[in-house]
């Protein structure tokens, strides 16, 4: 019989290095998923314009802390087509015109957005906080 002998604890099991590492790792793991799963569930849902045709459709206007304008591009001067001079914080952000007539971006290029606003507007959550464009900064 085992009197309370080292590495023993009641109902006869035993610590081992190997036990303790995979509980550790289980912990950390639920953390993360945790962490992840709280993240996500909390993130606002983007709120999309009724319309973003004011005038000619340019926008000036600030989005997720980031100074944002749009507008026609001028006669020689126009981008692969999009006809739009984008900005985000001062620096150009490229937009292409699709055939079924929606824009994409260069930071998202794989989701067509209807509006050069709501193109805008889907770079600038990709960015994030911590990342800005390239270029020049006016």
């Amino acid at each position: 019989m085992n009197d309370g002998a080292a590495g023993s604890v009641p109902g006869g099991g035993r610590f081992t290095r190997r036990a303790t590492l995979r509980n550790l790792i289980a912990v950390a793991v639920a953390a993360v998923s945790a962490q992840t799963a709280l993240q996500w569930w909390t993130r606002q849902p983007a709120k999309e314009p009724l319309s973003d045709a004011i005038g000619d459709g340019s926008f000036d206007e600030m989005y997720a802390g980031r100074h944002i304008r749009g507008a026609r591009a001028a006669g020689g001067h126009q981008h692969a087509g999009a006809g739009w001079d984008i900005t985000v914080d001062g620096r150009p952000l490229h937009l292409m015109r699709r055939a079924d007539g929606g824009y994409l971006s260069m930071i998202d290029h794989y989701q067509s957005y209807p509006t050069p606003l709501i193109a805008t507007r889907r770079a600038v959550d990709e960015l994030g906080r911590g990342q800005q464009l390239r270029g020049r900064n006016a």
